[in-house]
């Protein structure tokens, strides 16, 4: 699993945790929907400032959220082995 897939996956299920639309986080976070789309999809990489503008809308720190998409990786490479 590449790096930007795990990004998406936690973005996504964050969102979803607190019921969020892509739009209304898009909004509150000063992003565009459909980049937040492709975000979830792991088609783009997000900048350090974007981790910056969507990890207080989404209620964590970037610690945080970093940690859970590292978890994701590790969990996806124990599962292909």
């Amino acid at each position: 699993m590449e790096p930007e897939v795990a990004f998406g996956i936690v973005l996504r299920e964050l969102r979803k945790q607190r019921e969020l639309s892509q739009e209304v986080l898009a909004h509150e976070s000063g992003l565009e929907r459909n980049y937040i789309s492709l975000l979830e999809l792991g088609r783009n990489s997000a900048s350090i400032k974007t981790l910056f503008k969507l990890t207080p809308v989404l209620g964590v720190s970037v610690s945080e959220f970093m940690r859970q998409v590292e978890t994701t990786l590790t969990g996806a490479k124990k599962s292909a082995r």
